[in-house]
């Protein structure tokens, strides 16, 4: 039995949908509000109540497979009401399936934002769009997919669109438009001390230092602390203010502030965790408080990167790393490597940069780079470190050069990658594709993710400590033009604001910057930050380990892997396995 007075705030969403004199309805949102609560009802009410053509669009088809197994088919076979209006896909002749289901008066499609096939050919009365800041730019080649979705109502008087989701970058965020173009709703609470109504902020949760779990929430207007036993009895008595003409489009923003399963300590908790690092803020600010997150910066200056240089080599590695990585960024004449370790909380160091001068469809620069990577470092404690992980770049002209040389060497951590634009990709991917038809994987790694990530930590964290990026007294004053020669700039896609790095300046090389990426996504494959959490009170051991040797390079163009018998490995080691 559905009842809404434990989280009264839904209660003006849901009659707004059913508003016959609104035509849109936008939320900007927080997790922990019963969202998908309010798109299941709306469904209900459309299958029992109000009959009418639906299609629900998730950020992708696979989201959308598990939302109609997860979601809709336990609410229909829970639900009498519906369950007699809407048959089993495994009944004979239900004409129902997955993603696609009938019942008297309409249907409801369920479709992915990045299947334009999904979005087409069927005329929609009810729109509903989960998660639009999680959509592709342009759904397949046939444009923006809230657009298209949009266009199946145009038939329809009484026709209704409502959207939600948590929001991302503020002026590229598509619900953060939606929200301000409507009248812009926020939920108003009283004071259980002295009556005034207000909208609940973050600035007024409260604790006392170094103690999140006692966070209670301050009146603006009477100063009184406010527990979560407040919180229910604030809620009941909460209502809906527009701050904007309607026009026909009502929009709403509501955090998890007011979230009956969340409570005020358990967010302070959370919000401690998460400003240690800037990516991690920004998800707490956009999935906790339902705000867009606003990067002031753009860019990052070299000249002050320059200047945090600091005296330490390979041979003399900080005491703070605990594992090595490397980035291979290959040019038509050249390998350059980045040697970068990494400490507790993702405290990085750049160890060393190389240029490898050569021809890269010759064996003889990649045996190069096996003597380079081969080789020990020495921590100025006495560790003697090793490689772990390995990232080579394969998105060049010698593709099947490093896909072969990544091949023979799999089982060392030697990773075939290609680089992806657009943001929200994965750093690392779940799984590897197959390179072609080669016995070499490669992966796909989220370089614009890694480049936000990595940026902000160079803006952000000023501080040695969690996220700080470290730099070694010998690289030259250009390495760091390169490392900071792309921006961020907004530009239309398919009549969407989208953001997109471009170079800073023409003639100025950015093989730093990619090093560094592929350096950090190595670390994401070798499980790195499991690694430091197992590593930090267990260093690692600084025993002897016999010299390795290279491995001979297969011929060019090939990658076929050469089957060796199993032999017993040294744990823990890049180069312990090198054989």
């Amino acid at each position: 039995m559905w009842n809404t007075s434990r989280a009264e705030y839904q209660r003006g969403i849901m009659d707004a949908i059913s508003d016959p004199a609104l035509r849109e309805v936008w939320v900007m949102k927080s997790a922990q509000v019963g969202w998908t609560e309010i798109l299941n009802n709306c469904i209900g009410f459309h299958v029992h109540q109000d009959p009418a053509p639906m299609l629900l669009v998730q950020p992708t088809l696979e989201m959308a497979e598990s939302w109609s197994k997860d979601r809709l088919a336990p609410m229909v076979r829970d639900s009498p009401v519906l369950t007699e209006r809407i048959a089993d896909p495994k009944a004979r002749d239900s004409g129902n399936t997955l993603l696609h289901k009938k019942f008297s008066g309409g249907h409801l499609t369920v479709a992915g934002a990045n299947s334009p096939a999904g979005l087409a050919s069927r005329p929609i009365r009810v729109v509903l769009f989960d998660e639009v800041d999680r959509y592709p730019a342009s759904a397949g080649t046939e444009g923006d997919p809230v657009s298209l979705g949009k266009k199946r109502t145009t038939t329809f008087w009484n026709r209704k669109l409502l959207a939600g989701s948590t929001p991302t970058i503020k002026g590229s965020s598509r619900i953060e438009a939606g929200f301000e173009g409507g009248d812009q709703r926020f939920y108003f609470v009283p004071c259980t001390s002295c009556d005034e109504f207000q909208r609940l902020v973050w600035a007024q949760v409260k604790w006392p230092d170094g103690r999140p779990e006692e966070a209670a929430y301050v009146c603006q207007h009477c100063g009184v602390m406010l527990t979560e036993a407040d919180k229910a009895e604030m809620l009941k008595a909460g209502e809906w203010r527009a701050t904007q003409a309607t026009r026909g489009i009502a929009s709403f923003h509501i955090s998890e502030l007011y979230s009956p399963w969340s409570s005020w300590s358990e967010m302070a908790v959370a919000f401690v965790q998460a400003k240690r690092f800037p990516e991690t803020l920004q998800t707490w600010i956009n999935t906790s408080l339902g705000e867009t997150f606003e990067d002031r910066g753009e860019s990052v200056a070299p000249q002050g990167l320059a200047s945090r240089r600091e005296q330490y080599g390979p041979q003399t590695v900080p005491a703070g790393v605990v594992l090595l990585t490397a980035g291979v960024d290959v040019q038509d004449d050249r390998l350059e490597v980045s040697i970068w370790g990494w400490g507790r909380d993702e405290e990085a160091w750049l160890v060393e940069h190389a240029v490898l001068r050569g021809d890269p469809g010759s064996d003889a620069l990649w045996l190069d780079l096996d003597a380079f990577v081969a080789a020990k470092r020495a921590s100025e404690d006495g560790r003697r470190l090793l490689l772990e992980a390995v990232a080579v770049d394969s998105g060049g002209h010698f593709t099947q050069q490093v896909y072969g040389y990544a091949a023979r060497r799999k089982a060392r951590r030697v990773f075939a990658i290609k680089g992806a634009g657009g943001f929200g990709r994965l750093i690392w991917p779940k799984a590897a594709g197959r390179a072609g038809k080669t016995s070499a994987q490669v992966w796909i790694v989220g370089v614009d993710t890694a480049k936000d990530l990595l940026y902000g930590r160079l803006r952000r964290v000023l501080e040695p400590g969690p996220g700080y990026l470290h730099f070694c007294a010998a690289v030259e004053p250009e390495w760091f033009e390169q490392l900071t020669n792309e921006v961020i700039v907004h530009k239309s896609v398919q009549g969407r604001r989208v953001r997109a790095y471009k170079p800073r300046a023409s003639g100025v090389r950015t093989e730093a910057l990619d090093c560094m990426v592929y350096a950090y996504a190595a670390f994401l494959g070798r499980a790195g930050p499991r690694v430091l959490e197992h590593r930090k009170s267990a260093p690692v051991a600084s025993e002897e380990v016999a010299e390795p040797k290279p491995e001979p390079v297969q011929p060019a163009q090939q990658a076929t892997v050469v089957r060796r018998p199993q032999t017993m490995r040294r744990p823990g080691g890049y180069i312990n396995s090198w054989r």
